[in-house]
């Protein structure tokens, strides 16, 4: 077996995006053998540790995790936790021992896990996860629990005052700007049965990402997916199909500024955007210098790390109603706390 060269790779800011590119085999330029990488009857948990201890020696982050991922990948497991005693006792068969070296071959070139193995879970789900399209971060679990908990409220609000008395519920309709692959989008439909969504992105990878993962859940009749630039303007019917939404959800590359400003008519209620701890004052400062718009930041909520990540943006309902709130994080709603990234 070979080592091949080694690609550079990135973080952007709303997850890890892998700069490389993978060649086919026939492409790759062999460096030096690593031998003994073919040990007759090796035992799944033999192979992990000797994937873990050669990731280590190339600098790979996250070795054992990233072995352990892999290996369970090919056995068809989840995680590597999750196979019995006795599977991980059992010799590797000659195919299986192929695949996992050929996926062990994309991390020794950085690839992200994620990429790797082609899925990854977010909110429960698990979703397809392809190049070059953003991997959604563990933080922004946090952000669908923000929008949860909000129209958690909303309907008991609407339960203690009988709104809901003589009317079927209707779930709120959801608008996800920059959607990557849909992971925002569809765990909120996921969770909120009688909501619909439209997700919104420039490219096509992650358009045609969205497309696939919804159709794997089985939520595509629920959500309209947007080829578009929202940089170049707003399409009122393309994205508004169904009329104004209840909540804009974002995790963008870029403050959307101009964007927020032609969409302020059409929000009923709520903006829950994900940003770098560095942008809140300078979203602050923006929406103050546009009261036209009638926004203001109702709260800024801090992530699992500490780091004030999200944004609730409001429509102003009189002077006593801008009143910003800094809250902790909701790990208490059931945020996920990984600690691990598995990109580097």
């Amino acid at each position: 077996m070979w080592l091949w060269r080694v690609k550079p790779w990135g973080l952007g800011l709303r997850g890890l995006k892998w700069k490389g590119r993978f060649h086919s085999p026939l492409d790759l330029l062999p460096l030096r053998p690593v031998s003994d990488c073919r040990t007759p009857s090796m035992t799944v948990t033999a192979l992990v540790d000797h994937w873990a201890q050669l990731f280590e020696e190339r600098g790979v982050p996250e070795a054992r995790e990233s072995s352990e991922y892999i290996v369970a990948h090919v056995l068809g497991a989840k995680t590597f936790q999750s196979l019995l005693a006795s599977q991980r006792c059992t010799s590797i068969t000659d195919l299986q021992q192929k695949q996992i070296g050929e996926l062990c071959a994309r991390r020794l070139q950085r690839m992200p896990v994620q990429y790797v193995i082609g899925e990854w879970d977010f909110q429960g789900l698990t979703l397809k996860m392809a190049p070059p399209v953003f991997i959604p971060r563990p933080e922004t679990e946090e952000l669908v629990n923000l929008v949860l908990h909000e129209e958690s409220q909303r309907c008991q609000e609407s339960r203690g005052n009988n709104i809901l008395d003589h009317q079927p519920h209707l779930g709120p309709l959801i608008l996800d700007m920059c959607c990557g692959s849909g992971a925002i989008a569809l765990s909120l439909l996921s969770r909120l049965t009688q909501s619909h969504a439209v997700a919104v992105d420039k490219g096509e990878e992650a358009i045609q990402l969205t497309r696939e993962n919804a159709q794997r859940l089985c939520l595509e009749n629920r959500i309209q997916i947007v080829h578009h630039d929202i940089t170049s303007g707003v399409n009122r019917e393309q994205l508004l199909p169904w009329g104004p939404v209840d909540f804009v959800v974002s995790n963008p590359p870029y403050i959307f500024h101009r964007d927020m400003g032609q969409l302020a008519p059409e929000i009923l209620r709520s903006i829950f955007l994900e940003v770098d701890p560095r942008h809140p004052e300078l979203v602050e400062n923006w929406l103050q210098s546009r009261p036209d718009l009638d926004l203001f930041i109702s709260a800024t909520h801090v992530d699992f790390c500490g780091k004030p990540r999200f944004l609730h943006i409001q429509k102003s309902r009189g002077a006593g109603s801008r009143c910003t709130q800094k809250v902790p994080n909701l790990q208490l709603m059931g945020a996920s706390s990984k600690s691990n990234f598995l990109g580097h």
